[in-house]
């Protein structure tokens, strides 16, 4: 049976600090109480929160009001991760959360790896949009540059977007293609131009004079 909760801070899909929500038993006893995020909604509980209601809501926007601060220093994070991968730009292996948050304290930032919101590994080269939750009002985005080499990672820094092998070689056989139509095209063209050159003398000459 589902579980009445009194929420210590705002979660996410969940409510806002205060709220008295039903949640499944394991995700409470797993996640909400152990990280105190949440409390048991009984009678005793509810009491003690509204008596502490204040002080929790003045703690809330200091640590808000921090995480804030430091979201702006990380506006413009780039998390470089140098990896082996394929010449279809796969990598042999994945980029997960803690190797993001690694790469992140790395860079000069410390974040732990459940701030990091990801979904499923990144399994190719690129550079990767990346949400980081701060606090639970406070998110921001980061860049994080999978790359075979530093090199390659400045290139994808500057705007650079790489091609897998297959893809170039298709690309470029795409390429040479239209650009023998083309010269065929003109080579066309021109002959057709010579030809009506030469047949414009013939239709111009003078009919002889008629003898009087």
């Amino acid at each position: 049976m589902p579980m009445n909760v009194i929420l210590l801070e705002r979660v996410p899909k969940l409510g806002q600090m205060g709220d008295v929500v039903k949640v499944k038993p394991g995700f409470a006893r797993n996640y909400l109480l152990p990280q105190k995020k949440a409390l048991r909604a009984t009678k005793d509980n509810i009491t003690y929160f509204e008596s502490q209601r204040k002080t929790l809501e003045a703690q809330n926007l200091e640590r808000r009001t921090e995480a804030e601060a430091v979201g702006a220093k990380m506006s413009d994070l780039k998390v470089i991760l140098i990896r082996q991968a394929s010449e279809a730009l796969q990598l042999y292996g994945s980029v997960t959360s803690r190797d993001i948050a690694d790469g992140a304290v790395a860079a000069g930032v410390k974040i732990e790896r459940g701030q990091v919101e990801l979904d499923k590994p990144i399994k190719a080269l690129g550079a990767h949009k990346i949400k980081i939750h701060l606090h639970p009002e406070v998110m921001v985005e980061i860049t994080v540059v999978v790359a075979r080499s530093p090199d390659e990672a400045e290139f994808l820094v500057k705007g650079g977007t790489l091609v897998a092998e297959n893809e170039r070689a298709a690309h470029e056989a795409a390429e040479a293609a239209r650009r023998a139509a083309e010269q065929a095209a003109a080579l066309f063209e021109a002959k057709a131009t010579e030809g009506e050159a030469a047949e414009a003398p013939a239709a111009s000459e003078e009919a002889p004079a008629e003898k009087k």
